[in-house]
């Protein structure tokens, strides 16, 4: 999935979409791809001369990988993170490190998506995570079509 089919699926834009690839996708998971630049905003004051990409950035890309993979089961809806829980950070990402993000479809109860994720980079676990989205219609005025 490229870029463009990515944007497509997630309202994310600018310094907020945290996914640059769809690798592979099956019914109930995903691998997607995010390689974090030297010049990001969030490096700047994030343990100057020193830095590391935030835990929650890695949260955020990691929950990106399972709003995408949603839309597969949930249709053209906007995805809207509703609880984290059992996050787990192991390794630092530091700028240039290009991560592989993955998501697992659990289940679903009355509107509610269950997903766990993590976030691997150089085959090391960074970022384990268990999340719960929710998905709402699209706004059809085109605030999500940018």
């Amino acid at each position: 999935m490229t870029i463009e089919q990515v944007k497509a699926a997630i309202p994310h834009r600018g310094n907020m979409l945290l996914v640059d690839e769809v690798v592979e996708q099956t019914e109930n998971t995903i691998h997607c791809r995010k390689t974090f630049r030297e010049d990001e905003y969030f490096y700047d004051g994030h343990y100057p001369g020193n830095p590391i990409t935030p835990g929650v950035i890695l949260t955020e890309a990691a929950v990106q990988a399972g709003a995408i993979l949603g839309q597969s089961f949930a249709g053209n809806v906007t995805p809207v993170l509703a609880r984290i829980s059992e996050v787990r950070f192991k390794e630092p990402v530091f700028p240039g490190d290009t991560v592989d993000l993955y998501a697992k479809f659990e289940e679903s109860s009355s509107g509610f998506y269950f997903f766990s994720g993590k976030v691997t980079c150089n085959g090391k676990l960074n970022v384990r995570l268990k999340y719960v989205s929710t998905f709402l219609e699209r706004d059809s005025g085109g605030k999500n079509d940018s």
